[in-house]
């Protein structure tokens, strides 16, 4: 019977031994999981040589309810699957994921696929157990623990898009796997093979229906926090509620794949759900998960290798050949991925090229841990699957991930060496020198002006800190501009967040841009200068959203989306220009004493360049919206103002001024002024026509009475910089009157003519029904006025006098 007080009693003892194990992780730079499979098998053990002591004492309690801790098959799905991947997608740049979709798709796709056929034809003649089984195995071995990877990659300071590249292949492979798995299992357990049309239907089925369950949590989850705010227990809640219902609901009641469902709906919450809660709460609820997690994977690990120690006995030679078999067949089909594939969507332009070396580690640092932990185990209770089925995968599966952990992890500082990654980049070793040599010179000053402070001797400082000449010959004129540049995204994107902590930048732009400070930062790092120069100006461009907005307000008539896409884009312009504007004083500032004067002078030259794009693009759409831009300004000061005030409170608090009565009642009307500060001023696309109209020179003379109806036969658009609104040849049902704005209209002669606010063109063609004779190209964003050739004679049999 089980003893609920000595199960507990184990769960506490194990909870504190694994909490011990991170620093000695750090301490000897080993990952955590191999720690904990340590831990887990000398558990095993302890259990199995005292399991059959007589009773008494604490320890001999423990060990008791460690023996009593099984968990069944499905225990280990529900229990421990959820948390593991809801709070890793929760930690995924989705905006970044989506620039690496084409190889997240292929590394967590197509490198399943190609796992699980390596390893299951590879095993299929070494074995007895028959291909569907051995397919089964691939599945399982096929998921990836992407923290070893990443951990390398940030301390060498690899391209951020490289660690959202293994996070996302991670992340979605594992929902691959297990959505194979699952099929294999559902073969196994009828007894025979399925048809191939049959399994590929199954797996999209599967795939598909878990993404749309996991949209439809991800969405409910968002719209309660929106609802929630500041309620920061009930928001993790909430999202620990939709973490285990989309898993259950999908597995149990829609047949569809619960991981992808978990998956998809964090990913939702991770995208919108800073948009939803204040910030202090969006940190409670990461803190949350990152404890879940802890708990779930450090639990996996442990008691999977109690369970090893069980099995690993009886393992006999053959076995742990085919365990090394699956090794080699697991890696020839990463490297086959990654070598082979991935240059190819290179070639294609769909992924950014990844250097050789990079890749090796990506190979050789594709550790196995808590998910393949999982479907082993689950596996080994599913009485469904010929037992020795189970035990052949429960036993492959077990020692791949203890070879991963005992052979690949340790020996992945190696493999950095072998391929020169162990060392910084050459400007970042640079950098770091120029760093070291200020600051010690710095801290020699203030420890001589401390020492006579204090009385001490000069001598004594002197002999505490290195020669002042420490670092000598280390021209600053020799600096690289990249090491500047690179300094300069890091800043922009601490700038970004500063502004999101000072609550003078929305929730719903802070996202997007870090996420572009973070594209800037690899571009500087894959192409210097000229890749700084095309990613500010991709940032200007307008994005996918905006010109589907701009379609719907242009075919449609639907306004609501163009104000919404266009309200941002006039917030993150403002929002911009003050980070360059701060830039340029880091540059001429701080960045001038570290880098010299000539790097600080070109960074100022590139920013004050940058700048004027900005205002430039700020411009177009402020004289198309001035009530609006008026309106975005004073919120931003209001909430400048809110913040200031913020801070008086605190101090008089803080110097016993006012009592903490008086504190919480200002704050309860703070809290009113920032809701409505924070709520964005409505952008009405409901133009006054006829005003506008009248600003042209065609009808500047009629009066108001008279320009009504011409203005009802009009609409307005807008072009964006480099559209094409006329394409010589064509035939004209329209003309076109600039509100706004500049065009070029390119001569069929050659040259070309600037047209500017006030201008028309496309009459003639109009009139005659002749082809265009010429294009006509916006030089920025230009409101327009369009009038159709039907409503054009209308307006001139309704006016005689025109």
């Amino acid at each position: 019977m089980l003893d609920i007080v000595l199960v507990l009693l184990a769960l506490a003892v194990l909870l504190l031994l694994v909490s011990l194990l991170e620093p000695l992780a750090e301490r000897f730079q080993l990952p955590g999981s191999l720690l904990l499979a340590l831990l887990g098998m000398a558990i095993g053990l302890l259990v199995d040589i005292w399991g059959d002591m007589p009773s008494g004492g604490p320890l001999r309690d423990m060990v008791g309810g460690l023996q009593q801790v099984g968990l069944s098959a499905e225990a280990f799905l529900y229990l421990f699957l959820p948390p593991l991947l809801f709070t890793f997608a929760l930690n995924v740049d989705v905006r970044l994921l989506k620039d690496e979709a084409a190889a997240v798709v292929l590394l967590a796709v197509v490198a399943v696929l190609v796992c699980a056929c390596f390893v299951g034809f590879f095993l299929e003649p070494l074995s007895d157990v028959g291909l569907i089984a051995c397919l089964l195995l691939g599945a399982v071995v096929a998921t990836t623990d992407p923290a070893a990877v990443i951990g390398v990659f940030r301390d060498i300071g690899a391209p951020r898009r490289l660690t959202t590249l293994v996070s996302g292949e991670s992340l979605f492979n594992d929902a691959a796997a297990i959505v194979l798995f699952t099929i294999f299992v559902e073969m196994l357990s009828m007894g025979g093979p399925m048809h191939a049309g049959d399994a590929v239907i199954d797996f999209l089925e599967t795939f598909l229906g878990g993404l749309l369950l996991g949209l439809g949590f991800g969405k409910a989850a968002t719209l309660i926090f929106g609802y929630l705010r500041t309620r920061g227990t009930a928001a993790v809640t909430v999202s620990v509620a939709v973490a285990y219902l989309s898993f259950m609901v999908g597995e149990h009641y829609f047949e569809v794949s619960g991981v992808v469902a978990v998956v998809t709906a964090a990913l939702i919450i991770a995208v919108e759900g800073p948009t939803r809660l204040v910030p202090a709460v969006w940190e409670q609820l990461h803190e949350a998960w990152e404890q879940l997690e802890f708990w779930a994977n450090s639990l996996i690990f442990v008691l999977a290798s109690m369970l090893a120690v069980r099995v690993l006995p009886d393992v006999t030679w053959g076995e742990l050949a085919l365990v090394l078999a699956v090794a080699l067949a697991s890696l020839s089909s990463r490297s086959l991925v990654l070598f082979l594939l991935l240059p190819l969507l290179s070639r294609l332009k769909l992924v950014q090229p990844v250097g050789a070396a990079f890749k090796a580690v990506i190979v050789w640092g594709g550790l196995r841990g808590a998910v393949t932990l999982v479907l082993a185990l689950s596996l080994e209770g599913n009485t469904a699957v010929p037992v020795e089925i189970r035990h052949f995968v429960a036993v492959l599966a077990t020692g791949y991930v203890l070879f991963t952990l005992l052979f690949q992890a340790p020996t992945l500082k190696i493999a950095m060496r072998v391929f020169g990654l162990h060392k910084l980049a050459p400007v970042e070793q640079m950098l770091r020198d120029r760093v070291l040599r200020l600051s010690r010179e710095e801290v020699r000053r203030k420890v001589a002006a401390a020492a006579d402070d204090y009385g001490f001797s000069a001598s004594l400082a002197e002999r505490l800190l290195p020669p002042a000449d420490d670092g000598k010959g280390q021209d600053q004129a020799g600096v690289p501009l990249e090491v500047g540049l690179l300094a300069l995204v890091a800043y922009e994107r601490d700038l970004y967040l500063e502004q999101f902590r000072a609550q003078t930048l929305s929730r719903r732009l802070v996202a997007q841009l870090a996420t572009s400070a973070d594209r800037l930062q690899d571009a500087v790092r894959d192409d210097g200068l000229a890749g700084y120069d095309r990613a500010t100006q991709r940032i200007l461009r307008f994005s996918r959203r905006q010109r589907l907005a701009l379609w719907l307000q242009r075919n449609l008539r639907w306004s609501r989306p163009l104000a919404s896409a266009l309200a941002d884009r006039f917030e993150s312009l403002v929002i911009t220009q003050l980070v360059a504007r701060q830039l340029m004083t880091y540059a001429r500032t701080a960045l001038k004493e570290v880098m010299g004067e000539g790097v600080a002078a070109e960074l100022e030259v590139l920013l004050a360049r940058r700048l004027a794009q900005i205002e430039v693009a700020l411009f177009a759409v402020e004289t198309r919206y001035p009530s609006y831009a008026e309106a975005l300004r004073a919120q931003y000061l209001a909430r400048v103002a809110l913040r200031l005030q913020d801070q008086s409170y605190q101090e008089r608090l803080e110097q016993a001024l006012i009592s903490r009565e008086v504190y919480a009642d200002l704050q309860r009307d703070q809290k009113q002024r920032w809701e409505q500060a924070n709520r964005r001023p409505s952008l009405d696309l409901g133009l006054d026509l006829a005003d506008m109209v009248g600003r042209v020179s065609l009808f500047d003379d009629l009066p108001r009475e008279r320009l009504e109806p011409i203005a009802a036969q009009l609409r307005p658009d807008l072009a964006v910089p480099g559209e094409r609104i006329i394409r010589k040849g064509t035939r004209g049902t329209r003309m076109y009157f600039l509100v706004s704005g500049e065009v070029a209209v390119v001569l069929p002669q050659g040259g070309e003519i600037e047209l500017g606010p006030g201008s028309f063109f496309g009459e003639m063609a109009l009139l005659s029904n002749a082809p265009r004779n010429a294009d006509v190209v916006a030089r920025g964003f230009c409101h327009l006025l369009v009038l159709e050739a039907r409503d054009f004679r209308r307006v001139v049999r309704a006016d005689a006098e025109l």
